[in-house]
């Protein structure tokens, strides 16, 4: 009996999927030659400490507000008038606003904090990508959590200011609570869709966040972003558009020659503040989705036309090979009726 013969090229399945690098490294891997000085950790934690300190005394007094609006409304007569729902929806849209504000900064402002006083190493503690793919999550999730809401707040708005008397118009708390709801679900929805396979998130320099792949330019990273902007961009566009036709009705009937002479204080107080918020959220995003959505544009149609261009050149291919086909079965033609005497027989 002949010994059995080990080849030393082989290597176990467990060692080899070992040494495959996770996909959130697979485009850059920590640690980054990043240089962490004591101001970067103390800026971070010092505008964290000021979003969420800010944030949650914003909460705090919009809380109450609601609360003493709902007494009011428990406790008005039978035949009095009682305080406008419209109000009362806003504030329960501005609390959703402020209080997913609030929990992004302390998610994700945590991470960002930790790693500029400690500088772990992510690729050490995160071997498999599992706190990654969160943060990337939440930064996704808490990224369009206030873009959804405000151009929600947006049609509550314009529903309230154009038509004031129809039924639509007047959102009730329920209806607003549920449309707060419909938002977190869907950004959480958007935010997951690289757990289905569409998409990846990546760690990004100096290594303190992740994030999805902007400078993908084919595949389902490609996808992943280009859905991220453009839901983005059309909630952005939303805002602006229904804002504004907002204001150029209020100031019509505030100041225009068939004012209304009911007082319009709290319209004016609301749309003030959603202005705000849509400058806002218009500033931290404008830099990145319309380049995002650009880049994957461009990157599409480049694609497309490279595939078009291969089309062709594969068709012009096939047409060229007829041809030489064509003329080599002329040619044989021509040497089959070939006579001795040196001439080509007459086709009968």
């Amino acid at each position: 009996m002949q010994p059995h013969m080990i080849d030393s090229n082989w290597t176990s399945p467990s060692a080899s999927s070992a040494n495959e690098t996770p996909l959130c490294y697979s485009i850059s891997s920590p640690p980054y030659n990043y240089t962490s000085t004591l101001a970067s950790a103390y800026f971070s934690a010092v505008f964290s400490g000021l979003g969420l300190s800010s944030n949650l005394f914003a909460l705090v007094v919009l809380l109450r507000a609601l609360s003493l609006r709902c007494a009011a409304r428990s406790a008005s007569r039978p035949g009095s008038r009682p305080p406008r729902s419209s109000r009362s929806s806003f504030l329960i849209f501005l609390c959703g606003l402020v209080f997913t504000d609030f929990m992004g900064l302390m998610v994700t402002g945590s991470i960002v904090v930790s790693f500029h006083a400690t500088q772990f190493n992510w690729r050490r503690l995160d071997p498999h990508c599992h706190f990654c793919n969160f943060m990337g999550t939440s930064m996704v999730f808490y990224g369009l959590c206030p873009l959804l809401l405000g151009a929600a707040m947006a049609v509550e708005r314009f529903m309230g200011i154009n038509r004031p008397f129809s039924r639509s118009g007047n959102m009730s708390r329920r209806r607003a609570c549920l449309m707060v709801a419909l938002v977190w679900l869907f950004a959480g929805t958007v935010a997951l869709l690289p757990q289905a396979g569409v998409g990846s998130y990546h760690i990004q320099y100096p290594g303190s966040w992740c994030f999805l792949r902007i400078s993908a330019e084919l595949g389902r990273d490609l996808t992943f972003c280009l859905v991220f902007s453009l839901v983005g961009l059309l909630s952005l566009a939303t805002s602006f558009l229904l804002n504004t036709v907002s204001v150029v009705t209020l100031l019509r009937v505030c100041c225009g020659p068939d004012a209304v002479q009911r007082r319009r204080d709290h319209e004016v107080e609301m749309m003030v503040q959603l202005i705000f918020i849509m400058l806002i959220a218009s500033v931290c995003w404008c830099p990145l989705l319309p380049s995002a959505a650009h880049m994957k544009v461009s990157a599409l149609a480049e694609s497309s036309a490279l595939a078009s261009a291969q089309e062709v050149a594969e068709a012009l291919g096939r047409g060229v090979s007829l041809l030489h086909m064509e003329a080599s079965d002329k040619t044989l033609q021509a040497k089959i009726h070939y006579c001795p005497h040196g001439r080509i027989s007459e086709p009968q």
